[in-house]
């Protein structure tokens, strides 16, 4: 099991977002796109609660954590919707968990199950116009992960009690980032048959490539905090 992070300072973390915000904007220009068009996401699992306030420091705004009991701790210390981030929720989405989530976050990147669509039609607060999904596809077909197939995406976006955004995907484990591209590029084009804006794919080891193929958000973890 990872541990903690450990030695944080909002220096390093700073220097680290501007190389990462660089090679964004060199896989956007390869791809002709305008680099403004992705979200950098701080995925900050194994960040301890007492260090996210360097996140902010370093000028990192959008947060996503996977489990839900860290999310309430870490989005209520640091004053919710009032306070200097913006709270996705990037985890396997488990049905009991639906309503500690659903009060901090903007977007749930992992929708992939009857039973957490239905914990959303019962928890998910009214008024909240800006709290929406992300279905997450399984793009290769390994029985081993999460994610709606995609012949079934349609049905299941119809059934969906929240608006759904667009797509997210982990592909499978790669020796080289190009290997990812092929999965990158499907999503992508699920997403236009669905007429689907947002894209969340690529983590450290290969979100230049899914940029290049389309990415509009990207979970990045170890390469903001090395």
């Amino acid at each position: 099991m990872a541990r903690l992070i450990s030695g944080l300072t909002a220096e390093r973390v700073r220097a680290n977002v501007e190389e990462v915000r660089e090679r964004i904007a060199i896989a956007a220009g390869l791809a002709g796109r305008d680099p403004a068009e992705v979200e950098l996401l701080a995925a900050v699992k194994y960040v301890p609660l007492e260090s996210i306030g360097l996140l902010a420091e370093a000028g990192l705004t959008l947060l996503g954590e996977n489990r839900a009991q860290d999310l309430e701790a870490k989005a209520a210390a640091w004053g919710g919707a009032d306070g200097p981030f913006t709270w996705d929720f990037i985890g396997q989405l488990q049905s009991r968990k639906v309503r500690q989530i659903v009060p901090h976050v903007r977007l749930i990147h992992s929708l992939a199950s009857d039973s957490a669509l239905q914990q959303l039609a019962r928890h998910a607060p009214e008024g909240r116009d800006d709290l929406a999904g992300l279905v997450e596809v399984n793009v290769a077909g390994e029985a081993s992960k999460e994610g709606i197939a995609p012949g079934e995406l349609g049905a299941f976006i119809e059934r969906c009690p929240i608006p759904v955004r667009g797509l997210m995907t982990m592909p499978p484990f790669a020796e080289r980032p190009e290997q990812s591209r092929r999965h990158f590029a499907a999503l992508r084009e699920l997403a236009e048959r669905h007429r689907l804006q947002t894209l969340s794919m690529g983590t450290t080891q290969d979100f230049e490539i899914a940029v290049e193929e389309g990415a509009t958000i990207v979970r990045l973890g170890s390469v903001l905090y090395r």
